[in-house]
């Protein structure tokens, strides 16, 4: 299958797949064989999407092993192959770009097939309270509005989930406390966000004099429109 198309992140989870395949002595690259591979290639994005929907992350990994012994094993060299479920999965991962509006296949494309198919693999997520319409809302938040539009996607989003705090997110969810005060520093901020060009207002001061809660005020005040 070409995967010209595909980010770097998921190509290595294809050839993951395939080496796992290898050295558990199967000929067919199955559907389980890429699901570990997604766990193995990448740290944040599936793991973030399992957390957001309160799944057992270690229980899915268990389950998985199982599946993946339950494969036929093949003695002596033969060429590996897609399995016809695995075969189908990164096609429907393709059918995610109009969704998403991206570029590139990613691994949430990956991992949301996974979810559709019908296999043991789709049975286990399914059985872990993991649904389609949940992930997709957690992928969208990991984001941020960010889409897939080079090869290494999945990196620039983790590092901005990683190192950054999305504070609409958080006004949102009423996690963070009302600000009292700084609507004259507030309007200031969205004035310059409001302008054409030079809309990059920068929060200099001493520790403790109130810019995070500038900050968080602003958030309040993109929630409440």
């Amino acid at each position: 299958m070409d995967t010209k198309n595909f980010t770097i992140k998921s190509q290595e989870a294809i050839q993951k797949a395939q080496e796992l395949a290898m050295i558990g002595q199967q000929q067919a690259v199955e559907t389980g064989h890429i699901l570990k591979a997604l766990f193995t290639v990448d740290e944040e994005v599936v793991s973030y999407a399992l957390k957001k929907v309160n799944a057992n992350t270690q229980r899915i990994e268990q389950a998985l092993e199982s599946i993946l012994e339950s494969y036929p094993k093949v003695s002596g060299a033969g060429s590996q192959y897609l399995s016809n479920a695995s075969q189908q999965t990164l096609v429907k991962a393709n059918k995610y770009l109009q969704e998403f509006d991206d570029e590139f296949v990613t691994i949430e494309h990956i991992f949301l097939a996974l979810i559709e198919g019908s296999d043991q693999v789709a049975n286990l997520l399914k059985d872990a309270g993991v649904s389609k319409k949940d992930v997709v809302k957690a992928f969208k938040e990991l984001r941020g509005g960010s889409r897939a539009t080079s090869d290494s996607a999945e990196q620039q989003y983790n590092s901005l989930n990683k190192y950054a705090r999305n504070l609409n997110n958080e006004a949102k969810s009423g996690k963070l406390d009302p600000v009292i005060g700084r609507d004259e520093e507030i309007r200031r901020v969205l004035q310059i966000l409001s302008r054409r060009t030079k809309n990059n207002p920068i929060l200099v001061g001493e520790p403790g004099v109130g810019k995070t809660a500038i900050a968080e005020g602003l958030a309040h005040r993109i929630i409440s429109g």
